[in-house]
């Protein structure tokens, strides 16, 4: 299933890609020229017929996205990938000290203080 989501959101992906660079932009660009022919089809009409085309591969690619991220959710159950790589976990946690291994070794001579010669 995850295979036919992805294929269909790459295809929609060059799809998207194709149709915004067949646009007509403001300085020329890509876009397909519509002057003068007498077509049936009027630079107009092609370009409203570009827009709602770009919006309906927008919106299936967003559709595709989101149904591509919870695929992906559900595939993880919420386990890392440690968990799927079959990798044992060892919990080694080091032994805190007692209070008196903080402190450092008693000494039976008196300590000494500097002296000022």
């Amino acid at each position: 299933m995850e295979n036919v989501v992805l294929v269909i959101h790459l295809i929609l992906a060059l799809c998207l890609i194709g149709v915004v660079l067949l646009q007509r932009s403001e300085g020329g660009g890509l876009g397909i020229g519509g002057g003068g022919g007498g077509g049936a089809v009027s630079s107009r009409g092609l370009g409203t017929a570009l827009g709602k085309l770009t919006w309906a591969f927008a919106v299936a690619f967003i559709a595709t996205s989101i149904g591509l991220t919870i695929i992906a959710r559900q595939n993880s159950a919420g386990g890392s990938v440690v968990d799927q790589l079959g990798v044992e976990q060892t919990s080694q946690t080091p032994a805190v000290p007692s209070g008196n291994d903080l402190l450092p070794p008693p000494t039976n001579d008196e300590p000494t203080a500097p002296r000022a010669d």
